[in-house]
């Protein structure tokens, strides 16, 4: 019967006190939804990158930076460190320790998204997850042949320009989407992939022959310019590919070839292992995590003082109140417990309206990261920010209520029944 008279007094007051009651859950709700955010976010946005498999084990490129390496290559988002020799993609495909060797060749847009060069490997050999394979839509096919005009296109970029099978597409040289870097050469689609929530869902697959042959491109594999011409094969030599993104028959095979190509080579740029590569960028920007987390408990700081400020403000109108209930028999303790409560509960309805917060915040990161990077995040995934955060603020705004709750505890009854003239 105390708890129910507990509650009932505390929705009186807070039915009385609506207005900044209502102020002050939402305060608390945005901080909730913020600190929520910045954790789960960072911890799904940094698994994505460096704790799921690319399918691939390392990439093969030009001497130049890892980083940019798996950037242009693996996510698809950065350019090209510049090119290899054929010769040399052909060697490490025939190395006995390689299981999977596949040569990309980037460079070309469709009004954004990237354009990869490559050969009908990607299609068979390529895991974009553990025993996942690539699969096209129904009436769709891959190409087979590494010299068609033919395109497949990634699900969210289909999707998103309203490409269908049968249709042709025209690409832009480069990789920023502008019309006078139109090329004169069409393909024609002839698959829409399944949707593998990977970057892959944003590329246009064409054979690598095809970046070869477009108008305007020329060929240094041997050093000197080489331009194809149409119906004359191309020479092995003049050849060249952007990388070669490679799967190892065994984990070792990384340390060998680690040893041979980056430590004592200076012609190519092994990154490997991959995952390790991406850590080192969020190693980097961890200064701008930290930062945002700082904000967010700054924020729950400021919540719980608003939760204090908004109780003891109403302090003063209140001392009759609770002074008539210590007239009526109600203990000191009473007063101080409905206080507490108060406060408690204002905070914890704070922590619900924090969920629709975060689910909003959310949602957002979840557009934009995918259209930016292909990578989804998963909104059902639950990360212990989403329970750490709520308790801790609960914990918080109980604490934030013990200063009122003192004050209302020494409340004086003699004084505040005295008749108001």
């Amino acid at each position: 019967m105390i708890g129910f008279g507990l509650m009932a007094l505390v929705r009186r007051s807070l039915r009385q006190h609506l207005l900044s009651t209502v102020v002050t859950v939402v305060s608390v709700g945005l901080a909730a939804g913020l600190t929520m955010s910045v954790f789960a976010i960072n911890h799904q946005t940094y698994d994505a990158f460096t704790g799921g498999s690319p399918g691939f084990d390392a990439v093969l490129g030009a001497r130049g930076s890892q980083l940019q390496l798996v950037l242009n290559t693996v996510f698809h988002l950065e350019t090209s460190p510049g090119n290899i020799p054929w010769s040399m993609y052909k060697q490490i495909a025939a190395n006995p320790r390689v299981l999977v060797a596949i040569p990309y060749a980037v460079g070309d847009n469709y009004k954004g998204y990237r354009i990869v060069g490559t050969t009908p490997d990607i299609f068979t050999k390529f895991q974009y997850r553990a025993g996942r394979y690539f699969e096209v839509e129904p009436g769709g096919r891959f190409f087979e042949t590494s010299d068609a005009h033919e395109a497949v296109l990634g699900n969210y970029l289909a999707s998103k320009l309203g490409v269908k099978v049968g249709d042709t597409i025209t690409p832009y040289h480069g990789l920023q989407y502008s019309e006078s870097q139109k090329h004169n050469d069409q393909f024609k689609v002839v698959g829409i992939l399944k949707q593998t929530n990977s970057p892959s869902d944003r590329v246009v697959w064409i054979p690598i022959e095809g970046i070869y042959r477009m108008s305007g491109h020329v060929l240094r594999g041997t050093g000197q310019v080489y331009r194809p011409e149409e119906g004359q094969e191309i020479p092995e030599e003049s050849k060249e590919v952007s990388a070669v993104m490679l799967k190892f028959k065994s984990a070792s095979t990384g340390f060998i070839l680690d040893q041979q190509i980056n430590r004592q080579g200076k012609v190519a740029t092994l990154a490997w292992p991959i995952a390790k590569v991406m850590a080192e960028l969020f190693d980097r920007i961890g200064w701008v995590n930290r930062i945002l987390a700082m904000v967010a408990y700054l924020v729950v700081v400021v919540a719980a003082g608003s939760i204090l400020a908004s109780i003891y403000n109403t302090m003063n109108e209140r001392r009759r109140e609770f002074a008539i209930l210590r007239a009526l028999g109600a203990r000191r303790g009473t007063v101080f417990s409905t206080i507490v409560l108060e406060s408690t509960t204002i905070t914890f309805l704070g922590a619900l309206v924090g969920y629709l917060v975060y689910g909003a915040i959310f949602t957002a990161a979840y557009y934009i990261v995918r259209a930016q990077t292909g990578v989804v995040l998963d909104a059902l995934k639950l990360d212990p920010a989403l329970w750490l955060t709520p308790i801790a603020m609960i914990i918080l705004g109980a604490l934030s209520g013990l200063v009122p709750a003192f004050k209302a505890y020494r409340t004086d009854v003699a004084s505040n029944l005295t008749p108001i003239s």
